[in-house]
């Protein structure tokens, strides 16, 4: 039985590899906005280039397959918007800033859909995926409207939706949002954490979503 566990209060060695994940996962989300998505994330992974150099005035395309290079999780954060309805985005751009407070950090750029919403409320969730989740981050990084439809969910203590089997969840109350030039930077105070230490995290890693596999 998976046990989960409340704030992270030790550390472990693993030796790991990456491997390819292929976004046609089941419970892939239909539709030409999902099919847009997934073609998209196809030329991306068809196209990665082996080196490159960024200047200042470069094209910017150059500096994201730089910044590319730096591993990450996968991460949706999640709100309920002024309509009374659930919003969410995904996102890769996750930090922690301090344990005390406890703080965290989330970028949202200042275009996407739910961009608005999550900057607005007084609480919001970041619910960090496992490799079972792809289908959850290809869903709220389109412009789907009803991107809680196609996954179970619940809401969280702080009323947040959370997404259910995540990897972890941080229910936040909103401490500060900052300009960060075409995204916004926003601070939330953690007043709950979890986690599920059985679980594998889904990673994204210059352009492809990838698995960490633990020996």
């Amino acid at each position: 039985m998976r046990r989960t566990s409340q704030w992270v209060t030790r550390s472990t060695s693993c030796t790991a590899t990456f491997r390819t994940s292929c976004p046609r996962a089941s419970g892939f989300p239909r539709g030409p906005l999902a099919l847009r998505a997934c073609r998209a994330i196809a030329a991306a992974m068809a196209d990665q280039p082996t080196s490159g150099e960024y200047r200042t005035g470069h094209d910017p395309r150059t500096l994201r397959d730089a910044l590319g290079c730096f591993a990450t999780g996968v991460t949706v954060v999640t709100c309920v918007g002024p309509d009374g309805k659930p919003a969410g985005l995904t996102v890769n751009s996750f930090t922690s800033v301090s344990l005390d407070p406890p703080l965290l950090l989330v970028c949202l750029h200042k275009l996407a859909l739910s961009s608005a919403a999550l900057v607005g409320a007084s609480h919001f969730a970041v619910n960090v995926l496992q490799t079972g989740q792809q289908p959850a981050s290809i869903t709220f990084s389109t412009r789907v409207e009803d991107r809680f439809g196609t996954m179970p969910w619940s809401c969280g203590e702080a009323g947040a939706p959370i997404l259910k089997d995540s990897l972890g969840v941080f229910e936040c109350r909103r401490h500060a949002v900052h300009d960060g030039g075409d995204h916004h930077i926003l601070i939330g105070e953690v007043v709950k954490a979890s986690f599920d230490a059985g679980l594998d995290p889904l990673l994204f890693f210059r352009g492809r979503y990838r698995r960490l596999h633990f020996d």
